[in-house]
């Protein structure tokens, strides 16, 4: 036995010290292409999806949700993925869906196509800074060619006709065949209902869905306004020229938290039992009446009480249960979110041109109109017959509505493969 001998290589490898399934890897070539597998793993499962007759995928996260989508990017962000080369291509993905709202698809097909071909040529012996610089250089090559292929120029982004032409292609890739004849004149008519004068300043977030169960995807339609799912709690069920208030806090008293008991001699003690709860909540209406507030939206529970003096002063109010759709609707309304009960501050007062109680197949639902030139509101109402498939058109309405927000910002195409 040699001096340099070691136990490993008497033992046979070091694979006889790991559990069976157990690798062992060795150099940084053999480590990059183990990386790309791993990549390519995800571009196998994810490019079946790409394009009109790519196939649905079932995802299944970790909270037990299941999705229904052709989207990468909800594959990407539902999966629960640890492996650091593919994360690098999932944040890739990530970036691309927020600066263009679609093509995540295209992103990770792409890169794991290049490192498919990198991996040929480390296999061939070719060293792996001479493979950066290569690509480097096509890089470069391939957006001087870029400026050289013919475009399409948008000519106007406030013609439903030729805004519906730049939607079509970014939501047909994701629809039964043919629906997106319908859907994408309503989602080009609900982003021209609200883009501003200035067309670079357009807000993905005055483009709302609002969903209902019941129907068809034919029945859906875009009102001019947002509008909220569900009731009233009180007796007022419209207000115009409005003044309005958003709390992200319970509407009610806060009483003690203990167990005490308490007992009643008269007829008068239990009349005056809760007068000093009553006061106090009068009080609370009553400087926000003086403020000037006609609606209220609140973010969690509104007692009785409450209803009983906001019916009695000629106040609107609602409730909204997500926190995320309260931040939504506070940022359009242009008011402050408030997390302590009393009258806001003028700065932290939203406007409404009216608020009013509507009703969309026996559903009833408020409508919030805002004309602001700034901040113009409009709702996509989704009609459909589970709550799945309600969840998979709105993600595809948002890929349109970031498409016109693109076409906002440069008007430039390039032809694709398509039709």
């Amino acid at each position: 036995m040699s001096a340099n001998s070691s136990y490993f290589s008497q033992m046979g490898t070091f694979n006889s010290l790991l559990k069976e399934g157990f690798r062992h890897y060795k150099g940084a070539q053999e480590a990059v292409i183990r990386n790309i597998e791993a990549i390519n793993d995800l571009k196998e499962m994810t490019r079946t999806a790409m394009g009109p007759n790519g196939m649905n995928k079932y995802i299944i996260n970790m909270h037990d949700k299941l999705f229904l989508t052709k989207d990468t990017h909800v594959m990407t962000q539902e999966l629960d993925i640890n492996h650091p080369a593919v994360n690098i291509i999932c944040n890739a993905a990530k970036m691309q869906d927020q600066e263009c709202g679609d093509g995540t698809n295209f992103v990770i097909t792409l890169a794991g196509e290049l490192l498919n071909q990198a991996a040929e040529l480390i296999t061939s012996g070719v060293p792996l800074s001479d493979i950066i610089v290569g690509y480097e250089k096509a890089s470069t090559k391939a957006l001087e060619l870029l400026d050289q292929v013919p475009t399409y120029t948008l000519p106007d982004v406030k013609s439903v006709e030729e805004v519906t032409k730049v939607i079509k292609p970014v939501i047909g890739s994701k629809m039964v065949h043919g629906q997106e004849n319908f859907l994408a004149p309503i989602i080009a008519k609900a982003c021209i209902g609200v883009v501003p004068e200035k067309k670079e300043k357009f807000i993905v977030d005055n483009v709302r869905v609002a969903k209902i169960l019941g129907g068809s995807l034919m029945d859906s339609d875009v009102i001019q306004g947002l509008v909220v799912v569900r009731n009233v709690e009180g007796n007022v069920t419209k207000v115009e020229n409005c003044k309005v208030a958003v709390y992200n806090c319970p509407l009610e008293t806060q009483g003690a938290e203990s167990s005490d008991e308490v007992v009643f001699k008269n007829a008068n003690d239990l009349l005056n039992y809760t007068k000093g709860e009553e006061d106090h909540m009068e009080k609370i209406i009553k400087e926000i009446v003086d403020s000037g507030v006609k609606a209220v939206v609140v973010g969690g529970a509104i007692s009785n009480m409450a209803i009983h003096f906001l019916n009695k002063y000629g106040i609107l109010a609602f409730r909204v249960l997500s926190k995320f759709e309260l931040r939504r609707i506070a940022k359009s309304l242009g008011a402050t979110l408030l997390v302590r009960l009393g009258a806001p501050t003028k700065e932290e007062m939203g406007t409404a041109d009216e608020i009013k109680v509507t009703e969309i197949s026996s559903t009833k639902c408020i409508l919030v109109t805002r004309e602001s030139e700034n901040n113009k509101l409009s709702t996509i109402v989704l009609r459909g017959t589970t709550n799945d498939m309600l969840d998979n058109v709105e993600r595809i309405i948002q890929d349109g509505v970031n498409a016109y927000r693109d076409a906002c910002k440069s008007q430039v195409y390039i032809h694709g493969d398509g039709e």
